[in-house]
């Protein structure tokens, strides 16, 4: 299938009838995309998010306790085995602190590339909210337009054109650091007047 077209249902597959086609069409294209993504991680990528899935499970932290369990028993001297790691069990210390590097090595890693896909899907959703924005515009002067040819009154003319007026992203990025510094500087304010 060619990368721009929109992946096609399967033919076994049935239409859900409470669905829009374009809403199916569109979780079709998410899963494809999802799908495509995974695909194309690299192998240092699979690995570090197999053993972070791994290591986020309940199944690992008994693993563990098993683990450290069988580890103690064995080197009390109860059983007929020589203790190779006697109390206070220095080599596990360090088999576990070493453990404890190289996953949260992986974990990083498997985070570093959660944060690029949101990154990459926050892009995306502002540039969808910008054209919709865009594309909302153009209507709003066109239905104005419109009113106006029909010699139809709008009782609310200036939020009308308020609404026609471009938004630009930077304007509404300065607008929010203004406010965000303001509201900071009432919240100092009145911290220091008590």
């Amino acid at each position: 299938m060619p990368t721009g077209d929109p992946p096609r249902p399967d033919k076994r597959e049935k239409r859900n009838p409470a669905l829009s086609k374009i809403v199916e069409r569109n979780i079709r294209t998410i899963i494809q995309l999802r799908l495509k993504a995974s695909r194309e991680q690299s192998f240092e990528d699979r690995i570090a998010g197999a053993v972070t899935s791994l290591s986020g499970s309940l199944v690992f932290v008994c693993l563990h306790l098993a683990w450290f369990f069988v580890w103690i028993l064995l080197n009390s001297g109860r059983f007929r085995v020589h203790p190779f790691d006697p109390f206070p069990y220095g080599l596990l210390a360090m088999v576990v602190s070493l453990e404890a590097v190289l996953l949260s090595t992986l974990v990083l890693i498997t985070q570093k590339r959660l944060s690029d896909q949101v990154e990459r899907q926050a892009n995306l959703d502002l540039h969808i909210g910008l054209l919709a924005e865009h594309e909302l515009t153009r209507v709003l002067r066109m239905l104005h337009a419109i009113q106006e040819k029909l010699g139809i009154e709008t009782p609310a003319a200036d939020e009308l054109a308020d609404l026609e007026m471009e938004t630009k992203p930077e304007d509404v990025l300065a607008e929010i650091a203004r406010l965000h510094r303001s509201a900071i500087r009432d919240e100092l304010r009145a911290a220091n007047s008590r």
